[in-house]
């Protein structure tokens, strides 16, 4: 994952509050049951020593579920705030997190965030009938949702039941009309995956208007997941599309995590990647990381961390030779703050899936004589 949108956080003064929240809206008593979660929330911030602008900045945010809008719809919310009670990352979460999280400590507890961030897998969802689609991309965190709407011609749009010879104008005419719409929804998805590295298109809707969609659509024809349930109609319900989609999400990022394990368990052959701490923060320090792979569940090992997040030790010895004095700083939130400032991407995998269950490994843009291999 491209962690650049963490760049705002690990600038913004601290300590930092971290909320992951369950802020689920959907019960008749939804209003109260938000209310004592944020209530438990602020009153955990408060003890741990968050001041009021903090904790207001927090509640004020997580009531946003009682006002209705898109928020309302979120079933997990993360928040960074900043000792000034200033926001610096506000992201839904793929569900309510299993474990809620307010914490309020010197640097940001982002590990649990990016292992429940939505988004991490960019895709399309299209919402098609036979007059055009409702369109949209799932981002990455670091950038908004795009959503686009098209609208074709509605002339002839239902076949013409008739007979005779006015019967196949009709219909040859009509289905030329449909093809024309879906040709303008083909259009605006070929441009999204040409912008973006989607991994899915999923397509709900009349099932003729998503058999031209297929058959107009090239290049990207493979990525397309077909389902009959949902649609565009008034009143179609989005619950079988949703469910669908996170579906499909869920299995991306398991393909995603195998993947990465086999990734450096196969560049380990030519000396591009390292596992356990040591030869991690060695290579993080030499900006050598291309991709950082932490286990979900931390240890309690610390880390040294100097004037700037590459500046990192394992011992104090570490630190005086690099010429500089050393913080202790739990090793996750170390090790993700050096991948934002050597712009690394970090890849969150269970423990069980790690090898050999080192608590991180890495996968390196390149070695030298100096790079330690192994464990």
């Amino acid at each position: 994952m491209n962690v650049s949108f963490l760049e705002p956080v690990f600038a913004a003064a601290g300590p930092l509050a971290t909320v992951c929240a369950d802020v689920t809206h959907t019960t008749e008593n939804a209003d109260t049951e938000l209310d004592l979660r944020v209530r438990a929330i602020a009153e955990e911030l408060s003890g741990k020593g968050a001041p009021e602008p903090v904790v207001d900045a927090v509640r004020g945010r997580l009531l946003e579920g009682n006002e209705g809008g898109e928020v309302g719809t979120l079933r997990g919310r993360a928040l960074i705030v900043d000792s000034t009670g200033s926001v610096v990352l506000d992201q839904p979460l793929v569900d309510a997190p299993a474990r809620e999280i307010a914490d309020w400590a010197p640097q940001p507890d982002v590990l649990p965030v990016l292992r429940q961030l939505a988004g991490r897998v960019p895709h399309v969802v299209v919402l098609i009938d036979r007059v055009g689609a409702d369109i949209t991309f799932a981002n990455l965190p670091e950038r908004d949702d795009e959503q686009a709407s098209v609208e074709g011609d509605t002339l002839h749009i239902r076949k013409f039941q008739g007979g005779g010879w006015a019967h196949h104008r009709y219909q040859h005419n009509t289905e030329n009309l449909w093809i024309h719409n879906v040709d303008g929804v083909a259009k605006q998805i070929d441009a999204m995956v040409r912008r973006h590295s989607v991994r899915f298109v999923l397509v709900a809707g009349d099932v003729r208007a998503r058999q031209i969609l297929t058959d107009r659509a090239g290049s990207w024809s493979h990525l397309i997941v077909s389902m009959d349930e949902g649609g565009r109609a008034a009143g179609a319900s989005r619950e079988p599309v949703d469910t669908r989609e996170a579906e499909l999400v869920a299995e991306h990022e398991a393909r995603e995590i195998a993947e990465t394990v086999e990734k450096v368990q196969a560049a380990a052959a030519h000396g591009l990647s390292v596992t356990g701490r040591d030869r991690v923060v060695e290579a993080l320090r030499k900006g050598q990381v291309e991709t950082l792979v932490l286990a979900d569940d931390p240890d309690d090992e610390t880390l040294l961390v100097g004037g700037s997040p590459l500046e990192l030790g394992v011992k104090q010895q570490d630190m005086e030779a690099l010429g500089t004095d050393g913080t202790a700083v739990p090793a996750d939130r170390a090790f993700v703050q050096a991948a934002v400032a050597g712009s690394s991407g970090v890849v969150v995998v269970p423990q069980a899936a790690m090898p050999d269950q080192v608590p991180v490994a890495a996968v390196l843009r390149y070695t030298d004589d100096s790079t330690s291999s192994g464990q």
